[in-house]
């Protein structure tokens, strides 16, 4: 997992936050500036906030209303498990080029990553960027 985490640091650029909230309270929106921060574009999707912006960024619906000109490399999941399979098969349908499937602290669903994973994807499932990618950050 290391090694994997350790590729996407380095050969991610540009990371849609599905689920990503606008108060700066909640963890979407800390590890979303954080990946900014870190130097990565973030592409902000959450329906009840479309049209709008989050971290100086435009929302989006849907992973699918993102438009073509944005090549998202990961799709960072803050959204419960359940809705993981919807997310995936979006996500593998709207997003050509797309190299990884990340789901938050607490967000598994092994059918989903099976099927990702059977796409050619890499999935990590469980896990936060903002705890994991720091120590990858230098070697950038």
């Amino acid at each position: 997992m290391t090694d994997d985490i350790a590729r996407i640091v380095r050969e991610t650029k540009t990371i849609a936050v599905v689920g990503l909230s606008p108060k700066p309270e909640r963890p979407s929106h800390g590890v979303a500036r954080f990946l900014q921060a870190s130097g990565y574009r973030i592409v902000p999707v959450n329906p009840g906030h479309a049209g709008q912006t989050i971290l100086g960024e435009p929302v989006y619906a849907t992973l699918s209303d993102i438009p073509s000109d944005i090549q998202v490399d990961m799709v960072d999941v803050f959204r419960q498990s359940h809705a993981v399979p919807a997310i995936v098969d979006e996500a593998m349908a709207a997003l050509p080029g797309l190299r990884t499937i990340w789901t938050q602290i607490g967000v598994r669903h092994e059918g989903a990553a099976a099927k990702a994973r059977g796409a050619g994807l890499t999935v990590v499932q469980d896990r936060c960027p903002k705890i994991d990618f720091p120590a990858h950050l230098r070697r950038r």
